[in-house]
């Protein structure tokens, strides 16, 4: 349990400092992976409207 917590905190304490150090990096990879979920959602309801039209 314990290297899970010492885990977690770490990667908290990565992300914080990339966001300090490199904001605009870090804005453009959120934008980047929010415009990939975007897409995947869009293709979903493409097949599922696709599947069930008549």
């Amino acid at each position: 349990m314990k290297a899970k917590k010492v885990l977690i905190i770490s990667g908290a304490a990565l992300l914080v400092f990339f966001l300090v150090t490199q904001p605009v990096q870090s804005a453009a990879l959120v934008t980047s992976i929010l415009n990939t979920l975007r897409d995947a959602a869009e293709a979903v309801i493409t097949f599922v409207r696709s599947v069930f039209q008549t």
